[in-house]
């Protein structure tokens, strides 16, 4: 009966986290995971103790702490610096989306995507619209390029962060696995957005609304605060080289930034991304009870049975595309990594990659498409699923063919089913 329990539990909340990523409904997947904890606890299955051992901290305090280095950006005025740099160039269009995918492409690589979508969207498609220009494309192209970006490193995003915190993976070979994928991706949405919208990227839809263009915030450049932020990330990658554990350096840097005479500690802790801790600490709750029921054992055992297990890329590749698009990569991560406690690394590298660039596939394929497409809404350039899933199939099918192809080729994961990896007793 326990894992009867657990199991439709963990069901309906991924039932429920899948819906939670249609925009046009209005489920939030944090309080989905929420309701499903608080009823494993009600119902007697999971006590606030088990929630509490099931929680791994140094991977929630990672992240915390990648978040407040990459509020140190934001408030310093230098994402806006980045955005008026795009916009205000003298080039034509083509020079203008070149750089939108290469400084989205760039900075999602070592800062948290959320802070980096919220400061720098509005600004990119407000000055579009000063411009005379189609904001559409380029909320396309930056949702797109920092999804690819953000695949190269460890640091690239929540998923990646979690897979390299639990699997102990090296941030400099996983750069050297993932980086080539990530930059031929990157090349791939200049070169699809360019041919589907270069003819057309003037022919607006309608006149710019100027009231929300009027009303986006800006930050005023502070040049010392800005090479703080840069002196941190340093930091960060040379602590990454040392015993130390990356958690533990991480928030020492946060720390030293918190310890700010300019940029006051509430609204760098503000620029936190509060519902992504939560549920990322919900589903630790949630999954970790599948191998408290004992289930996650015998699913284990089911899929090394029949062979079922995703560590070749003909299995990982479907899975990761699918999950991703369904439920998100942070929950599909989560799910594998609780069945599979001890993946090759090879599967983390892969999984990471290709959940991420899948995530380009739809408009509700990751949170960064959805954050993108409601600033375009209020910028009144509504950004509509068929109109993102036109770039964003070829995008993903192309950028998802060639990570296929580097992966098999250096061998990092091979592309047929290798013996079985689940040793006999």
């Amino acid at each position: 009966m326990h894992a009867a329990i657990v199991l439709l539990i963990l069901i309906l909340t991924y039932i429920g986290i899948a819906a939670g990523r249609i925009a046009w409904l209005q489920v939030d997947r944090t309080g989905i995971a929420l309701l499903a904890v608080i009823a494993l606890l009600a119902s007697g299955e999971m006590t606030l103790d088990d929630f509490g051992s099931a929680v791994d901290l140094p991977t929630l305090a990672f992240l915390f702490a990648m978040m407040i280095i990459s509020a140190q950006f934001a408030e310093s005025g230098f994402i806006d610096l980045c955005a008026r740099t795009m916009v205000d160039m003298r080039g034509g269009t083509t020079a203008l989306l070149a750089l939108t995918v290469a400084i989205g492409g760039g900075l999602s690589a070592v800062l948290a995507n959320d802070i980096l979508v919220i400061t720098m969207a509005p600004l990119l498609l407000a000055g579009a619209q000063r411009r005379g220009l189609d904001p559409r494309p380029f909320a396309i192209a930056l949702a797109a390029s920092i999804n690819a970006g953000s695949s190269a490193t460890l640091i690239g995003n929540p998923q990646n962060i979690l897979l390299g915190a639990i699997g102990r993976l090296d941030f400099w070979s996983f750069l050297a696995a993932c980086g080539v994928p990530a930059l031929f991706a990157l090349l791939v949405v200049f070169g699809v957005v360019w041919l589907q919208w270069h003819r057309r990227i003037r022919d607006t839809a309608r006149p710019p609304d100027p009231i929300p263009i009027a009303a986006v915030r800006e930050h005023v450049l502070d040049r010392n605060q800005t090479i703080k932020g840069g002196v941190a990330v340093l930091a960060l990658l040379i602590l990454f080289a040392t015993p130390l554990p990356r958690e533990i350096g991480a928030l020492i840097i946060a720390a030293l930034l918190l310890a700010n005479r300019k940029i006051t500690s509430r609204t760098m802790i503000a620029a936190v991304d509060w519902p992504l801790l939560l549920l990322v600490s919900c589903l630790f709750a949630i999954t970790g009870q599948l191998n408290e029921a004992g289930i996650a054992a015998k699913v284990l055992a089911f899929l090394d049975d029949h062979q079922l297990l995703p560590n070749n890329l003909l299995l990982l590749l479907p899975f990761a595309g699918a999950t991703s698009n369904a439920i998100g990569s942070v929950p599909t991560a989560m799910l594998l990594l609780q069945i599979w406690p001890a993946p090759p690394s090879g599967v983390l590298y892969a999984l990471a990659l290709l959940s991420t660039l899948a995530g380009n596939l739809l408009l509700t394929g990751s949170l960064t498409n959805l954050l993108i497409a409601e600033q375009a809404e209020r910028m009144g350039a509504g950004l509509t699923f068929r109109t993102y899933a036109r770039a964003g199939i070829p995008i993903a099918a192309l950028s998802l063919a060639f990570a296929t192809f580097w992966l098999a080729l250096t061998h990092i994961l091979p592309l047929t089913a290798p013996i079985s990896t689940v040793p006999g007793p």
